[in-house]
């Protein structure tokens, strides 16, 4: 089963390409045709709302091709065509026309939106990408917007760096004096040009990478990093040296006062948790769904792991494109089987009869609301002609996948989960009739305990928040995984241990319903990631427009929604391992 899953594995990441085979290693003689593509314009301060490069009226050469592309790079909505430059290696060129054009008064005002939404245009020469403006406004201190003067750049220089036979690294310039004057409805003469200058280097061909994957590297930036470090490690101190000293103490205490209680008079009534031993394993309400959520949980928590493993291994290097989306579409489809025997196996546990049922339910919990969402931001896509939409081909092969491989991997797991027969094996025995739950302070109730739980692992966390927004929903890289995993691990920590903190509080009020307590408690970290949401859109950054704002929204609820049931699962296995060790270490009749 193994080797078949590592051959499945490898078949698919070749298939959808995360290990780039066409990324460029190419030797070059002078005079030799580079490939250069453009790939896609769109408003800078909109990462997902991206058009194609002949969307706007720039002059089309003729024999226009696509690349070819990777399931990734169609996910990221990278739609690569054959440049109008010619970058032949070695070959200086000064003020080249490759175009003369009238535009027309609806080209104009193209244009000028365009420039007015400060569009960007992105390109890849050999590979290594090249943005920049398409154009500028001149306010010149006036404030009236009808007052502002709108240019497109016409000139573009290339700056290349060579070593040898291969191209190390590309720069390219607009010229801030050769301007189309965009400012009134009327036909305009353009005649586009580029300069092409080669400079020599040391810098080695393994090397060239490193410039972009700098930029988070930066002295500062890595101050910030680890002081959001030390930050969360102090808490985490804190947090776990209270918490043990505490809980240890108290349970000593209950211990030694229990131990008492057997060796005194029979009639002495028990309080706290001891009194509840004959409710605390009685099976939780709606347990399918709290199996599934469970299976679904452990699935993300596995794919996360991945994901971690691939990045420090270095496979997400800065601008290849898509591999992250790859990675995440083929490692979710192949880590189903787990989600399948985790939801089964504990369903069983559970006494479930309906395991089929439980299993329809495990491979829709997550899916289900991330396809919904897909479809109305992908009609939104659609609606807008921007690159976002996927093709009709890419929807077909993630249907195929989900097809072929995550539902039969999804049954497999189940399957397997059903027929390992694992026993749940409480302590202690659970009574006929549940007690009734003494009424409880409002503080105690399920939302003013998820608030609590939430913030302290939220709070650890939340200065790195800001790096991985600005580089997913921005322009930012982001290359420091090493210190993403350490926070990664104290998140983990900080939610085990409030989940166990606030379960033992919640039994020593006599409150046996603890096990969706626990799951709810731990997954509240992904509503206030959610929450922050709002904050970053409003005050950190400059995302307008119903399609940005749309998705933006749309996808980072699945995201938190992911979040919620991969650290309610862990919150939940957490406070599990508590309960059965503190009721494993009294004797209960």
């Amino acid at each position: 089963m193994t080797t078949l899953l590592l051959l499945l594995g490898a078949l698919l990441f070749s298939a959808a390409g995360i290990v780039r085979s066409d990324a460029s290693d190419h030797r070059y003689k002078e005079g030799d045709s580079v490939p250069l593509y453009v790939n896609k314009v769109g408003p800078f301060h909109n990462p997902s709302e991206t058009y194609r490069y002949f969307d706007l009226p720039f002059c089309v050469p003729e024999g226009v091709k696509d690349k070819k592309e990777a399931l990734g790079e169609v996910l990221n909505g990278d739609r690569l065509v054959s440049a109008p430059y010619k970058l032949n290696f070695r070959d200086e060129k000064d003020s080249e026309t490759y175009c003369k054009k009238k535009l027309s008064r609806e080209e104009v005002e193209q244009f000028r939106r365009a420039v007015e939404k400060d569009y960007y245009f992105q390109m890849y020469y050999d590979d290594l990408p090249i943005w920049g403006f398409i154009g500028k406004v001149e306010k010149e201190g006036k404030s009236d917007p009808t007052e502002f003067k709108y240019f497109l750049y016409k000139h573009i220089q290339f700056e290349i760096l060579y070593n040898g036979d291969r191209v190390i690294e590309i720069n390219a310039r607009m010229d801030p004096h050769s301007l189309v004057d965009l400012t009134e409805d009327k036909e305009v003469d353009a005649e586009f040009t580029y300069t092409v200058k080669w400079k020599e280097t040391e810098t080695p061909f393994e090397k060239r990478m490193d410039k972009y994957a700098m930029s988070s590297s930066l002295p500062h930036h890595l101050e910030i990093h680890w002081f959001s470090i030390i930050n969360s490690c102090v808490t985490v101190l804190l947090l776990t040296g209270f918490l043990a000293t505490i809980l240890m103490r108290v349970l000593k205490n209950d211990f030694m006062k229990y131990a008492q209680d057997e060796e005194a008079a029979d009639d002495q009534e028990e309080t706290g948790w001891k009194y509840i031993h004959g409710d605390v394993f009685r099976f939780p309400k709606n347990k399918s769904l709290f199996a599934a959520s469970l299976g679904s949980g452990t699935q993300l928590f596995t794919l996360t792991i991945f994901i971690f493993m691939l990045s420090l291994v270095g496979v997400f290097y800065p601008y290849n494109r898509g591999a992250l989306f790859t990675a995440l579409v083929v490692i979710y489809a192949l880590t189903s089987g787990i989600a399948g025997y985790t939801a089964s196996s504990f369903y069983c546990q559970l006494e479930g009869k309906n395991w089929v049922r439980n299993l329809l339910l495990t491979g829709g919990l997550f899916c289900g609301p991330l396809f919904l969402t897909f479809c109305f931001l992908n009609t939104v896509a659609i609606a807008y002609s921007a690159t976002a939409a996927l093709p009709f081909g890419t929807i077909v092969v993630i249907v195929l996948i989900w097809t072929l491989v995550t539902s039969p991997l999804l049954v497999l797991g189940g399957i397997a989960g059903k027929n390992s027969k694992a026993e749940f094996q409480a302590p202690v025995r659970t009574t006929k009739y549940p007690r009734e739950i003494p009424p409880l302070p409002w503080y105690r109730s399920a939302i003013p305990q998820m608030a609590m739980a939430g913030f302290l692992p939220f709070s650890a966390i939340y200065i790195e928040l800001y790096y991985i927004f600005a580089s997913v929903w921005g322009h930012r890289i982001y290359t420091i995984y090493s210190i993403l995993f350490i926070v990664f691990i104290i998140l983990l920590i900080v939610t085990a241990f409030i989940t166990v903190a606030l379960t033992y509080f919640q039994l020593a009020a006599e409150d046996h319903e603890w096990w969706w307590r626990s799951f709810l408690c731990g997954g509240s970290t992904g509503l206030f990631i959610y929450a922050y949401c709002l904050y970053y859109y409003y005050a950190r950054s400059d995302m307008s427009g119903f399609m940005q704002t749309s998705f933006f929204f749309g996808y980072m609820a699945c995201i938190c929604y992911g979040f919620f049931l991969m650290l309610g699962t862990v919150g939940f296995r957490a406070a599990l391992l508590f309960v059965r060790h503190i009721y494993r270490s009294i004797k209960c009749e």
